[in-house]
């Protein structure tokens, strides 16, 4: 990147910062906002950013970038309170998650005949996360019931993570149908990934935890370090699998998750640093987004593109949620809610990257095509919609009555959201949900 890339994004950065609290109070979100000044910026218009797509710079920004999220979104979720009481997340994440994943890939064998089988999964799986950062506005609206808000906020944590590997097998049997490796070769390989990229999770988790709590029990750590040790320990975790020969992503996951578990303290600054330098370079990647990805792909848009985005956006994640949430009593505009409320976003956009940076499987032109063009539309279209369709279903459940929202309405514990609107450190409870305090 040359000095003046350089100066064009840090002047759109710093633009956005000083009109940040009035985008975060309306429609106009900030990915929306990164993603059209990209566009803006980029060949589609002023053409005052030129950056290949494979570009060094690109690449690494977006291995930190997954790092960090898989990290800092893994350690919000204490996986030891997944009980019963978020039983509509544990619904999403382990019927309607590998659900999506399959309708995605059936989608795309009958919208595009000429994708491989392992090619349509690899557009299935990429398109299966949700991002709920796209969407805030739902999460923020305490007139939600806390529940619900849970469900989205906990659902996108986790599935970005939990998808992961399951893409690594895919890309893996889609390049050993290619020629190449042997299968048994594709096998000890993937393996390798998914068995020791945990285990280095694991060590660095469990050991980070104890040693920062060890350190700040003796007061030998001040604040500024103890945020500065969350970059070290995702950093940490994903280098130490990557020697070992395991996958750095899946190792950058599990250390998250164990740290939300065991310390306290490592929770507090990941919130810290997700409210600063996550929510930055999730930023600049929307921007690299609009002004790099974008404009590749608009000669390439067809039909069978614009008509998989909209199934994928509609049709395939609410299918998959509402066969998921069978049995749960909720309301039918509660499952619709949840349905349309699974926006495509960041982990989308960095799994491609991670694919073009790569360049295996060949035969990615629709799948990159159409992943680019859905992320845009669900960045626009759950984006704007975010703020007024909360405020519909907020008053849809009031006017309802407690005794008919009673699934929506019952009492969970609270985990902390991504980005809390103005940087605070407030939680506050929906209308008729009881707030439990985090443990200490």
């Amino acid at each position: 990147m040359n000095t003046p890339d350089l100066f064009v994004i840090a002047a759109g950065i710093f633009a956005y910062a000083l009109f940040s609290r009035k985008s975060e109070k309306g429609s106009v979100t900030g990915p929306i906002v990164f993603t059209l000044f990209g566009l803006l910026i980029g060949s589609a218009a002023l053409n005052l950013v030129d950056l290949p797509v494979e570009n060094a710079f690109i690449n690494e920004l977006a291995e930190i970038t997954l790092v960090l999220a898989l990290f800092a979104d893994a350690s919000r979720i204490d996986i030891r309170r997944l009980d019963r009481q978020h039983d509509v997340p544990l619904r999403l994440l382990g019927i309607g998650l590998p659900l999506a994943m399959l309708l995605g890939a059936g989608l795309a064998l009958l919208v595009f005949p000429s994708l491989g089988l392992w090619q349509a999964a690899i557009l299935g799986i990429i398109l299966a996360p949700t991002d709920a950062a796209l969407g805030q506005a739902v999460i923020a609206n305490e007139k939600i019931p806390l529940r619900i808000r849970q469900a989205l906020n906990v659902e996108s944590g986790l599935n970005d993570g939990l998808a992961f590997p399951v893409l690594l097998i895919a890309i893996s049997l889609a390049i050993e149908t290619q020629g190449g490796r042997s299968a048994g070769e594709w096998g000890f390989f993937v393996a390798q990934q998914i068995v020791l990229g945990p285990v280095a999770g694991l060590i660095v988790g469990f050991g980070g935890a104890y040693l920062v709590e060890f350190a700040h029990r003796r007061r030998w750590m001040n604040h500024v370090f103890l945020q500065i040790s969350v970059l070290g320990l995702a950093v940490l975790a994903f280098s130490g699998a990557e020697l070992i020969e395991g996958n750095g992503f899946i190792a950058a996951f599990v250390a998250g998750m164990v740290v939300g578990t065991r310390s306290r303290r490592l929770l507090e600054a990941i919130e810290d640093f997700g409210e600063t330098e996550g929510q930055l370079l999730n930023l600049v990647v929307f921007m690299l987004f609009g002004a790099i990805l974008l404009p590749s792909i608009f000669s390439d848009i067809g039909w069978r593109h614009v008509i998989y985005a909209i199934l994928s956006l509609t049709l395939v994640r609410m299918f998959a949620v509402a066969i998921s949430l069978v049995g749960t009593r909720l309301l039918p505009v509660t499952v619709v809610f949840l349905g349309w409320f699974g926006p495509r976003g960041l982990a989308s956009i960095l799994y491609l990257l991670l694919i073009i940076e790569r360049g295996e499987p060949g035969g990615m032109s629709d799948v990159a095509t159409t992943v680019l063009l859905t992320v845009l539309l669900s960045v626009l279209l759950h984006g704007i919609s975010a703020s007024p369709a909360a405020r519909a279903y907020g008053r849809r459940i009031e006017a309802a009555g407690e005794e008919r929202t009673n699934s929506e309405r019952r009492t969970v514990f609270p985990f902390p959201i991504r980005i809390r609107r103005g940087g605070r450190k407030k939680r506050t409870d929906s209308v008729g949900d009881r707030q439990r305090a985090s443990p200490t």
